[in-house]
């Protein structure tokens, strides 16, 4: 990375920060509701960074997470098509794993899904809804664990970002079950974007080449 490069890296990392801290501050506060301008700005501008990198597949899937958040995030309804759309994030993340190197992982997948499903079940919530936010985190869960196989600095990001995409979407799992009010109910309404934007801040900054690919 050149000095340009990082200049621009750090600008980047810097106006996350702030986003960061200012919604983290509002949502401890109990000022969430006044957040979501900040947190789609967030993901918007990792949109906007990835585009400046050398990985064509990363825009890609963050303009679908963008339009996922639109939904899920600004709009609050849509709901099986913001999942969807995450769905389709985590198809585009398969396949740059796949370009990578990394194993398709096919019985790892399977039994992800069918065991989220069956949970889904287990619980009486078996709609349509829960069942493709089941379907979409096993394979989140599944392309998080077959990114730590990859060696090299971008795909350490890439594998931290997804891990901490995980952690997003369990505390969202439990955000939806949890009795409003709780202290757990408030501990995992701030977890949900505690972890969500650091996720997709290190996945934007794998579109990035790693210093171990840098001539």
């Amino acid at each position: 990375m050149n000095r340009s490069d990082a200049s621009l890296r750090s600008t980047f990392l810097s106006v996350e920060g702030v986003a960061y801290a200012c919604f983290l501050l509002l949502d401890l506060t109990g000022h969430g509701d006044q957040t979501t301008p900040i947190k789609y700005a967030g993901i918007v501008l990792c949109l906007a960074f990835s585009l400046l990198g050398t990985d064509r597949l990363v825009p890609l899937a963050l303009a679908l997470t963008a339009g996922a958040d639109w939904f899920l995030l600004v709009r609050n309804d849509c709901y099986l098509l913001g999942i969807a759309l995450f769905l389709a994030v985590q198809a585009v993340y398969f396949l740059r794993l796949r370009r990578a190197g990394a194993d398709r992982a096919w019985p790892l997948r399977s039994v992800l899904a069918l065991g989220a499903g069956l949970g889904v079940y287990a619980l009486g919530m078996a709609s349509a809804v829960n069942l493709a936010a089941a379907l979409y985190f096993s394979q989140l869960a599944a392309n998080a664990l077959s990114a730590w196989t990859l060696k090299g600095e971008r795909w350490r990001a890439f594998a931290l970002g997804l891990t901490l995409f995980v952690g997003c979407d369990v505390c969202v799992g439990l955000f939806n079950v949890l009795p409003p009010g709780s202290a757990p109910y408030f501990a995992v309404s701030v977890g949900m974007w505690l972890f969500y934007l650091p996720s997709q801040v290190l996945i934007a900054l794998s579109a990035f080449p790693g210093k171990e690919n840098v001539k």
